[in-house]
């Protein structure tokens, strides 16, 4: 199979049907005018689009989206690892929704600055419904855990050993482990006067004790605290000459229980319980009080261990007297309290993946596709004097990003590399590249977004290796984040200067390349190559907002053009001339987009979103949004391009960003939107949209009450399979 970036996946041709000029058109969601419901043209000005009804709250959308990831660990589709891997993502994800969302909310009230979003709720609203839907699905979650997966996993000789199944010679081993690496690192801490409650890092394995008996200084037993050195693994895996059938772990916290006695000498345990707490992670900055950022924000990564108490979790078999003096050391109440069945640090679990041996179990494996104009020579610099190059990840390698640096880096005729970085990962190649760059003279500029959050520990040590190598490193504007993903290059040929760019819709991050989807432009185009130039000049001097030719950019013109553009479809469908626009993004959340769109559908124009996680937008209100549909993709891989597109009364308008619909992303950041010109490409990327409008295997569907319906469960007893993932993998990847 030709698998270059111009290929039609082979796979979904057969799902199309075709208009007058050969377009592939999607056979579903059309009716023989283009709409649903309206006629084109008819609009009803009697609903107010300010209605708070017409908008799903911001915080609860954010927690389906997180069900949907649950909702993978039972899909029997995926293998059986990967469905433990969901599992495990969705303890991620929430650890960070409490971190930062309940975190921000709780913060509001504290302050007395509560404000209603657009949905009208107010945040004490908001609060009462997350903790009662996150109750219901961590209890879920362990449920899962404990009857579908830990026996699944046990048919496959997986086996995660409790203390009352060990055997002798098990038993044995983890007492002597417990000897040697565990007993000597851990810290007991007695709670009386002299021995105040210690200060606990924000998400670390701790343990209450309960003691009886007198201790050497004749002080009475009360109780104490064991801190789980994060040092520790939380699950170690028992060698095979102890247990030589299938792969065996013992969670650190069953050990730690089973020998607590041992850190008290001559006391009785009365009990021992496990609990961790969720503090607020978010960092601030008060961009008006801060003359040097690196320097605010290394304060401030010290205080993010240890910010406000937003969540208890403790094991369920605590009795509630330990409980109760819990909650009142953390300020916080029962409905903050979360009682689990199982390890109170799931996510900790993850590290059983490196210990596992088991392809059978996981997804099989392919080769990333390489771009058919890659493929004729050694130099990619020489393929982008030719045309523009569009690749797709992970099912089209990440390397030509880094070998395009690399390339440039020992080129003798380039005379400058300029970078944007977000996420880039401790140990980066292209960091290495750009270092490389910089010891070879290279006018090497690097604009670093020390505020990717969790990341600001990284970039930090990124921006002083770079430093040391002689590049020029800048952290954008203080009050808006650097969030554009640009790479520009500047090359003498003869007599002339030669821009070259890469323009992508994720970050410069390798490992992430191969896990998330996302759309990466190789182009020398002068014009557009001349806007990334105006970019960087913005974000490294100062000056007026500059003219771009093709570019848009937040915060200055990304928001109002792609309004504009949802009006001009609203025009043409009114004047009867079709209007359609889909778009495929992270997050739907700004206010003003969501009124561009309920006006554009009650002109009649078909808006088809792909929307993975947050949507405030009302799918299918009469009068309002008909016209309008909502889906969301949540598969072996996360979803991440951003696409805009704009059927413009054919003559179509494609465009890839590195911003989500969000007001966030809109006015708050430093972000660029490119339109994908060449007409093979634009189509092709047109083709990856159908696709996934076509999805029934992975694709959930937004109702208008903010729930989510499974197309798998709801699809037609016959009906053919089609996952958007699979079919691009087959279009433009080599499997293995």
């Amino acid at each position: 199979m030709d698998q270059t970036n111009e290929t039609v996946p082979p796979s979904t041709e057969d799902y199309f049907a075709q208009d007058g000029t050969g377009r592939p058109i999607l056979r579903i969601n059309r009716s023989d005018s283009g709409t649903r419901g309206k006629t084109a043209g008819e609009t009803d000005n009697t609903i107010s689009l300010d209605s708070p009804e017409l908008y799903i709250n911001r915080e609860l959308s954010h927690l389906q989206f997180n069900i949907r990831v649950l909702e993978q660990a039972l899909d029997t589709s995926h293998p059986l690892l990967n469905r433990l891997m969901f599992l495990l993502i969705f303890s991620s994800n929430l650890d960070e929704f409490f971190e930062i969302r309940v975190a921000g909310l709780k913060r509001q009230i504290a302050f007395s600055r509560e404000k209603s979003d657009a949905d009208g709720l107010m945040p004490q609203d908001v609060i009462r419904q997350i903790n009662e839907i996150c109750h219901e699905q961590i209890e879920r979650q362990y449920s899962i855990l404990n009857d579908k997966l830990i026996p699944a996993m046990e048919e496959e000789g997986i086996r995660f050993l409790r203390r009352a199944d060990w055997s002798k010679k098990q038993s044995a081993w983890v007492k002597d482990f417990f000897r040697d690496q565990i007993q000597p690192v851990i810290s007991p801490i007695g709670l009386d006067p002299s021995h105040p409650f210690p200060r606990l890092v924000n998400k670390s394995l701790n343990f209450i004790v309960s003691l009886e008996g007198k201790d050497a200084f004749g002080r009475e037993g009360g109780l104490a605290i064991i801190p789980a050195p994060r040092s520790l693994p939380r699950l170690i895996r028992v060698p095979d000459e102890i247990d030589k059938e299938g792969d065996n772990f013992v969670f650190l916290s069953s050990m730690i229980h089973a020998h607590a006695e041992e850190l008290f000498p001559g006391m009785k345990v009365k009990g021992c319980y496990q609990f961790r707490l969720t503090r607020n992670a978010d960092l601030i900055v008060d961009p008006e009080e801060v003359s040097d950022l690196a320097s605010a924000l290394r304060g401030e990564l010290l205080s993010r261990r240890y910010g406000d108490a937003v969540r208890l979790e403790v094991v369920d078999n605590c009795p509630k007297e330990l409980i109760d003096v819990l909650l009142l050391q953390f300020g916080l109440t029962e409905h903050e309290l979360y009682k689990v069945n199982g390890p109170v640090n799931l996510t900790r679990l993850m590290a059983v993946m490196g210990e596992l041996d088991r392809p059978n179990l996981m997804y099989p494996l392919f080769t990333p596709g390489t771009a058919k104009p890659l493929r004729r020579g050694s130099s990619i610099l020489e393929a982008m004097q030719q045309n523009d190059i569009l690749l797709q990840h992970p099912f089209e390698s990440f390397a030509p990003i880094i070998d395009l640096l690399r390339e440039a880096a020992r080129d003798p005729d380039v005379l400058a590399i300029k970078q944007t970085l977000y996420r880039t990962g401790a140990d980066s190649q292209i960091v290495d590249a750009l270092v490389d760059a910089a010891r070879n003279n290279k006018e090497v500029t690097v604009v670093i977004e020390l505020r990717a959050r969790f990341d600001e520990a990284d970039n930090l040590q990124l921006a002083s290796r770079l430093q040391e190598a002689g590049a020029v490193v800048i952290y954008g504007v203080v009050a808006y984040k650097t969030h554009a993903k640009m790479m520009h290059i500047v090359r003498r040929e003869g007599n002339k200067i030669r821009h070259y760019a890469h323009l992508g819709t994720g970050n410069y991050h390798a490992k992430t390349a191969k896990l998330y989807t996302d759309y990466s432009m190789l182009t020398s185009d002068p014009a557009l190559c001349d806007d990334v130039h105006k970019v960087f000049l913005q974000l490294s001097g100062m000056g007026k907002t500059l003219n771009m030719k093709k570019l848009l950019h937040a915060p200055f013109t990304l928001q109002k053009t792609l309004v504009e553009k949802i009006e001009r479809e609203a025009e043409l469908a009114q004047k009867g001339k079709g209007g359609r626009l889909v778009f495929k993004c992270n997050s739907l959340t700004d206010p003003k987009m969501i009124k561009a769109l309920y006006k554009a559908s009650q002109a009649g124009v078909q808006c088809d979103l792909i929307i993975r996680g947050m949507c405030c937008l009302r799918p299918g209100i009469n009068g309002v949004s008909e016209n309008i549909t909502v889906r969301s993709i949540v598969g072996r891989f996360l979803e991440h391009t951003r696409v805009y597109y704009f059927e413009n009364g054919g003559d179509e308008e494609v465009y890839c960003a590195s911003a989500d619909l969000m007001e966030r992303n809109l006015y708050n950041r430093v972000e660029t939107c490119f339109p994908v010109t060449a007409k093979k490409l634009a189509q092709r990327v047109i083709n990856d949209l159908e696709t996934y409008l076509l999805d029934n295997c992975q694709s959930w569907m937004l109702q208008t009450d903010g729930s989510y319906l499974s197309a798998a469960a709801n699809r037609e007893e016959n009906a053919e399979e089609i996952s958007a993932q699979e079919t691009l993998i087959d279009a433009y990847a080599q499997r293995s």
